[in-house]
């Protein structure tokens, strides 16, 4: 499971926002972060009506009106959803069913975290690419309506992550599932962000774990802290 992303600003994350040529972006801006978690925020890239836009989502994607606030408001489900796994994608009545169909985004990271026990020890590694490459995660977004303390409409975006099976080369980082990675260069980025794909089939072999870019790969003692606890190493891309 995809549990963390490194969103720096890097110059890969602004080149893939630039050739993307996104006519909205959100008032507060992009998002960036070495060490987003679930449940935080994080910019999105969608395609709506042939327009690209930015916005700023809950990476969580099953949220509920939090009733203890004084103005309305939405908070993250008590069912787990910032990751979506891929053999529940068509699964009718499963929280990603529709939104695989009609709103898949895309989330521009330089890299991505996991972690994984090892015994009685939990063991984490982050994963960054090459500054200049311009890596994604492939996700699901929805958008949740209600109404603020004047009655005025407002929407709330959340998204997860697609998972898919693991990967052999990801097995001693990550066991269970792989996220789904996805680049300009051989278009399956461009395929996955393409509102006009509603036919689930077209987009099955994406569904397959793939590598797309060199993944350097730096084993920490925790996210929050950051510190090398070995030596880095390369998984070259398939």
């Amino acid at each position: 499971m995809c549990g963390r992303l490194n969103v720096t600003d890097s110059p890969g994350v602004r080149a893939l926002c630039e050739q993307l040529e996104i006519d909205f972006w959100p008032d507060e801006g992009m998002r960036f972060a070495r060490f987003v978690r679930a449940t935080e925020r994080v910019t999105i890239i969608l395609e709506h009506q042939g327009r690209r836009l930015a916005r700023n989502a809950v990476w969580w994607l099953l949220l509920e009106p939090d009733h203890s606030a004084p103005v309305m408001r939405f908070k993250p489900s008590r069912y787990t959803s910032f990751n979506t796994r891929y053999d529940k994608l068509n699964v009718p009545r499963s929280a990603g069913y529709q939104a695989f169909r009609q709103h898949r985004c895309i989330i521009p990271v330089a890299g991505f975290g996991e972690s994984q026990k090892t015994g009685s020890q939990m063991c984490y590694h982050d994963m960054t690419v090459e500054p200049g490459q311009q890596l994604a995660m492939g996700g699901l977004y929805r958008e949740w309506h209600g109404h603020d303390s004047h009655g005025n409409v407002f929407v709330e975006t959340s998204c997860s992550v697609v998972t898919l099976p693991p990967h052999p080369k990801l097995r001693q980082i990550h066991q269970k599932s792989t996220p789904l990675m996805l680049s300009p260069e051989d278009n399956s980025l461009q395929r996955w962000l393409d509102a006009g794909i509603t036919e689930p089939a077209v987009l099955g072999d994406l569904l397959i774990p793939v590598i797309r870019h060199d993944l350097l790969v730096q084993p920490i003692n925790k996210p929050s802290l950051y510190q090398p606890v070995g030596e880095s190493f390369v998984i070259h891309a398939d």
